[in-house]
């Protein structure tokens, strides 16, 4: 399982000891095993009148593990074109920005705002438990790493 601090070091984009791939392959690797880690969270909580998530708290927490999972995959496929690791986005305007110059984005687009929207606003933000809110998310990190791989 992911250790919350890996997260927080993760997350923590304005020093520069941000984790970061060194190659796509193992961005690749990695996106896939936070979403394994992610899904295996949410299986392990309950799910009242088959449409929330009992556990507000796991929720929130698988919902950042498979985002993040989207932004690694991305960090992968910016690293083999050539970005430097210390210039890989580190905004949503910034995945954004670089999904825009990827070619035939528009599929990979659409999944990076649902996965965005979802999984990190909605869920881990908000607090949302929504069922099919997430596997929607979860379901477009799925593509992400797919198209990217």
């Amino acid at each position: 399982m992911i250790s919350f601090f890996f997260i927080l070091k993760f997350l923590d984009m304005r020093k520069s000891e941000r984790i970061v791939p060194k190659t796509k392959e193992e961005a690749i690797s990695e996106a896939k095993r936070f979403l394994r880690n992610a899904k295996e969270i949410l299986s392990k909580t309950e799910i009242e009148y088959g449409r929330i998530y009992k556990d507000p708290k796991a929720t929130r927490e698988a919902a950042g593990i498979a985002y993040l999972a989207a932004l690694l995959a991305i960090d992968g496929y910016l690293i083999s074109k050539g970005v430097p690791r210390d210039k890989l986005p580190t905004s949503i305007e910034g995945y954004m920005d670089a999904v825009r110059k990827i070619p035939k984005n528009g599929k990979l687009m659409a999944n990076l705002i649902t996965a965005y929207q979802n999984l990190h606003i909605l869920a881990y933000y908000r607090g949302g438990v929504g069922v099919e809110m997430i596997k929607e998310g979860l379901k477009s990190v799925e593509e992400i790493i797919k198209i990217l791989k």
